[in-house]
């Protein structure tokens, strides 16, 4: 990180440190709510001569307006709700999202103002300009650090795509390490893309090495929109997350997407399958420890209706979308949110 950038980010953990005192008093929660939504073009009318945005302004052919970006930071809101029932999410993590004036805009023009979030973002090198983004309550954490990891490849595999966001934090005495990720997209073919994500695979594989060479014991977390199933090898070979809970060590991988596989539900629909991009991937010690742990019994995708539509040409239900093509349609996303939540174990006294 750029030291001046890094003097910056420890400026703010002190300012947080001081609210968190401040606002901290009361009775503590022993739950800390996680939510992760690909909010899909998630951008601000004005058009950026640095990034390729024409299509969102008022004279592009998506025809964006501020009006249209009101109505939609509020449904973004009230899907964030409903994903975390109803309660304030600790951490959200947040996929295609323009820039930082639209997670100011969403926090400032929705009761999220009243939350006291703070913001993790940068900007990525992504062609399109669409960035992941952390936000998260001050009052309920410790911020210790954040850095962005770049993902391009070079030689036969040249691409540019979106950062990994790794932000560290203290949540009740415990350090944690958070990874929001959006996977290079299957737009081209899912054969001819499937490098792309398996090359990310690989730079979250290396990051995940170096923090757990550091320290074994390391409770890491993985959110995000993967463009990927879980069985796929980018996941199974490279970074060898497991769909099975069968492994006692407490480096291992999980992926917490073993529990929506067999409902035949998903993230995201597509000619009337749906699949599971979106989701969350911990080590093991996230699920058997004296501290916090994941509670996979709250470990869900959001079905609220307002997120859902009827699929008139392959029946059932598919996610209600802001746009179909340059027709605006008026919904949120073409992604549903996913939430899990961290809480400590109740130890029954007889």
């Amino acid at each position: 990180m750029n030291p001046l950038v890094r003097a910056l980010v420890y400026a703010g953990v002190l300012l947080n440190l001081s609210i968190s005192f401040s606002f901290g008093q009361g009775k503590p929660s022993e739950e800390f709510v996680i939510v992760c939504y690909n909010v899909e073009n998630l951008f601000d009318p004005r058009n950026d001569p640095e990034k390729n945005d024409e299509e969102f302004t008022p004279s592009g052919k998506n025809h964006w307006t501020i009006s249209k970006l009101n109505k939609k930071v509020m449904m973004v809101y009230r899907a964030i709700l409903a994903a975390s029932n109803g309660v304030y999410p600790d951490i959200i993590g947040l996929e295609e999202i323009e820039n930082l004036w639209v997670l100011e805009y969403l926090l400032k023009k929705t009761p999220f103002s009243q939350a006291g979030y703070g913001i993790i973002h940068k900007e990525s090198p992504d062609p399109r300009g669409i960035d992941v983004a952390l936000l998260y309550r001050k009052a309920r954490m410790v911020p210790l650090d954040f850095d962005f990891y770049p993902v391009h490849g070079q030689n036969n595999l040249t691409f540019i795509s979106r950062d990994i966001l790794h932000f560290q934090a203290e949540l009740k005495g415990e350090k944690f390490h958070f990874f929001v990720n959006h996977w290079p997209s299957r737009s081209g073919g899912y054969a001819e893309t499937m490098g792309k994500r398996n090359h990310t695979a690989t730079i979250v594989r290396q990051v995940i090495d170096s923090i757990q060479a550091g320290n074994p014991q390391s409770k890491i977390l993985l959110m995000g929109d993967f463009n990927a199933t879980p069985d796929e090898d980018c996941f199974i070979k490279i970074l060898r997350a497991s769909t099975t809970r069968n492994s006692n060590k407490s480096m291992q991988l999980i992926n917490l997407a073993q529990f929506w596989q067999k409902s035949g539900t998903g993230t995201i629909r597509s000619q009337g399958q749906w699949e599971i991009f979106d989701q969350f991937i911990c080590t093991n010690n996230l699920l058997q420890n004296d501290g916090l742990t994941i509670d996979t019994e709250k470990t869900s995708i959001c079905q609220a209706g307002f997120l859902l539509e009827n699929d008139a040409r392959y029946l059932g239900k598919k996610p209600f979308r802001t746009n179909l093509g340059p027709v605006y349609h008026g919904g949120v996303s073409d992604h549903l949110p996913i939430s899990t939540v961290l809480r400590k174990k109740v130890t029954k006294v007889n």
